[in-house]
């Protein structure tokens, strides 16, 4: 069995027993060599279908280190989409969409290796319901199948990841950039907020398993709502 199968066998188990509440918050994972011998597979396989699991937010690994954005504390997945995110908080969050059209971006193109340099663009902006705008979201993703259509037809369920689905974009992995920026006048409009304000700046890039780009997103995030968490890790396995 390649070691690729084995560590995703290995992942797999680990996840299941965690999703079914057979390994409870807060209770330690068996050490790499117990693990190594019930899954006949080598330490390092275990260690990687652990960094695994500590990428996915399952469990935290003493020695690794990592920064995610979130929304009033709880992680947000930029891979699934941060609507879906937001709303398994519990907390309400609407969706207007500013534009959809398509364009060409030739410098895109090139920073994100994409195969062409047409793109549809989408822009968003999400404000919590009955409250101010949190955030304003502004994405570039291929101009193909479910995709070129939205310029027409709208996106799909009124979601981008939805969209993208439809278009057989599905992300596997994700490069975030987070620093700080005043708001444009602008942008301070669209946000409703006085310009100048300081905002969370966020710049993602989504790729498929392949490497194949998905999805280059730049986004305004509301400093009260969104913050950058950086986990380190403690000295035991736990979810």
């Amino acid at each position: 069995m390649p070691v690729s199968s084995k560590r995703r066998r290995v992942a797999d188990a680990l996840r299941d027993a965690i999703a079914t509440g057979r390994l409870v918050p807060g209770e330690r994972l068996p050490g790499e060599h117990e693990l190594a011998e019930r899954f006949a597979v080598s330490r390092g396989t275990v260690r990687a279908a652990l960094a695994d699991l500590a990428d996915e937010e399952y469990i935290a690994t003493h020695g690794g280190v990592g920064s995610i954005v979130t929304f009033d504390g709880a992680a947000l997945d930029p891979r699934g989409g941060w609507a879906r995110s937001i709303a398994a908080t519990g907390v309400e969050v609407v969706t207007r969409v500013l534009r959809i059209e398509r364009i060409e971006d030739i410098d895109l193109a090139e920073r994100v290796g994409a195969d062409s340099a047409a793109f549809i663009a989408v822009d968003r902006v999400r404000h919590v319901l009955g409250g101010v705008s949190v955030s304003l979201e502004r994405s570039r993703v291929p101009r193909t199948g479910a995709l070129d259509r939205a310029v027409e037809d709208g996106l799909v369920d009124g979601s981008l990841s939805a969209t993208l689905t439809a278009a057989g974009l599905v992300p596997a992995t994700a490069e975030q950039w987070v620093d700080i920026a005043p708001l444009s006048a602008e942008d301070a409009a669209v946000l409703e907020q006085p310009a100048g304000t300081p905002f969370l700046h966020s710049q993602r890039i989504s790729r498929t398993i392949h490497n194949g780009f998905v999805e280059h997103v730049d986004s305004l995030l509301a400093p009260d709502r969104f913050r950058l968490h950086m986990r380190f890790g403690t000295t035991e396995q736990t979810r």
